[in-house]
């Protein structure tokens, strides 16, 4: 019997608010607001659109298309449906706990406050769970606030996840090119973080190599590491680094040689916040099959599974787990695993975690071996 991969409980610690939008509703809400630069009109036209420009190569380019969807998302009406609708249709592809990040500062082009950004976005969070539910699909999703690494508000959205981290908000995160921009810049607001006992996490080993990982760990104290595929450069064979021969993802795991960075990531179990088909698209990775999560995954890394930006990517969890099936030769047991990495991993009290693995994963995924 086939496997159905979309009956499978789902945990997801890396979705972009901006990067996961319908189609049909980046058309609605431009026609609402008066928005015009919007390159097709047509639906299906416009997701492709989306997934060729994302296809390019470049993490800048990539980055460029969110500019489409952000420009859709300025009103308090806007955004619950949005966040609304991304709840349904993470909760529809089985989905149990999601965290999901946006940068408020990028949504006050019509004279919303950061406060009313948040609590829009939550709400319609909050709406999409009870419409989930109903539906027979429950989830849980809570918000990443997330600052610009080029900009100077990123002590002003710490204050905001301190502030809500009771209403509907888990944590903080830093996105943007990393190239040129460090986290160290952004050092009062780790801080800041830290001293009241909040959760964050950072992009880094992306488009930038292992520098960026260390930076994110040593001097900022990331949890997890946004992305990290990078790590593979400090993990050698032959005293060659993994990342010059994983052309096929056939490299022998007993083989290897952790570096002193690769090793500390491990031994601390930093989780990976991994997205394969994001990935490749910015060329951080080859393939599927030749991801270094696989990889990762035998050197018992604490990896997770991720879709980064469902609209750009073309994806969800379910299309990035059965390519890991059919092109990576993951088993059944491996989604498990994973599955249950990311929900130890997720920023919610331990007793809530371990609750959904214990009456949700776990059962969801016995009757399958």
């Amino acid at each position: 019997m086939a496997l159905d991969v979309v009956a499978l409980p789902k945990v997801l610690l890396h979705d972009h608010l901006d990067g996961g939008l319908r189609p049909q509703t980046v058309i609605d809400l431009a026609a609402q607001s008066g928005y015009d630069g919007l390159p097709e009109t047509d639906a299906e036209a416009l997701g492709r659109w989306f997934r060729e420009s994302a296809d390019s190569g470049s993490l800048v380019r990539y980055l460029e298309t969110f500019g489409q969807t952000v420009a859709v998302m300025q009103t308090a009406e806007a955004l619950h449906r949005v966040a609304s609708e991304c709840a349904q249709d993470l909760a529809a592809d089985g989905v149990v706990y999601a965290e999901v990040r946006y940068a408020p500062e990028q949504h006050l082009e019509e004279g919303l406050t950061l406060e009313e950004v948040v609590e829009a976005v939550n709400a319609g969070f909050r709406d999409g769970e009870r419409i989930a539910a109903a539906a027979g699909h429950p989830i849980r999703v809570t918000a990443l606030l997330t600052a610009m690494r080029h900009a100077a508000k990123s002590t002003e959205i710490a204050e905001l996840v301190v502030r809500y981290r009771d209403d509907g908000v888990s944590g903080f995160d830093i996105a943007g090119a990393e190239a040129g921009f460090p986290p160290t810049r952004h050092l009062d607001a780790f801080e800041y973080l830290r001293r009241e006992n909040a959760h964050f996490t950072i992009h880094a080993g992306e488009a930038f190599g292992l520098p960026s990982i260390w930076e994110a760990i040593q001097w900022c104290g990331a949890e997890r590491l946004g992305h990290g595929v990078r790590i593979v450069d400090d993990i050698f064979a032959d005293e060659q680094s993994l990342a010059d021969v994983t052309d096929t993802g056939t490299v022998d795991a007993d083989l290897v040689r952790l570096g002193r960075l690769a090793s500390y990531v491990r031994d601390r179990r930093i989780p990976l916040e991994m997205c394969p088909s994001s990935n490749i698209q910015t060329g951080a990775a080859r393939s599927v099959a030749a991801h270094p999560i696989t990889l990762l995954k035998q050197l018992r890394f604490r990896v997770t599974v991720n879709t980064d930006n469902r609209l750009m990517s073309g994806t969800s969890m379910s299309r990035e787990m059965q390519l890991l099936l059919d092109d990576a030769g993951w088993t059944v047991e491996d989604l498990r695993w994973v599955t249950i990495n990311a929900m130890k991993s997720a920023f919610i009290p331990f007793e809530q975690r371990l609750a959904l693995i214990d009456d949700v994963i776990k059962p969801g995924y016995d009757p399958v071996g």
